[in-house]
């Protein structure tokens, strides 16, 4: 899966809209749904701040790994 179709399904499936990530990002909402989109991608420290809004791993953010939990050390 897509970093933009893993992102958009992972936000439709919690409590956060298009316009409170981008807050919390400290993006436009355009930035922001250009991600969702797939016209850009964001950086790894908005990568970062993505995976753990949603308490998830960078590689399951980025279709990587289908475990959705964050893997204990």
């Amino acid at each position: 899966m897509k970093f933009c179709e893993r992102l958009k399904e992972i936000r439709k499936s919690s409590s956060f809209t298009q316009k409170e990530l981008s807050v919390a990002l400290g993006i436009s909402l355009t930035a922001y749904q250009y991600y969702e989109a797939g016209k850009t991608e964001p950086n790894i420290e908005n990568l970062i701040k993505l995976a753990n809004l949603f308490g998830v791993t960078l590689d399951y953010l980025m279709g990587r790994d289908e475990s959705l939990a964050e893997h204990a050390d």
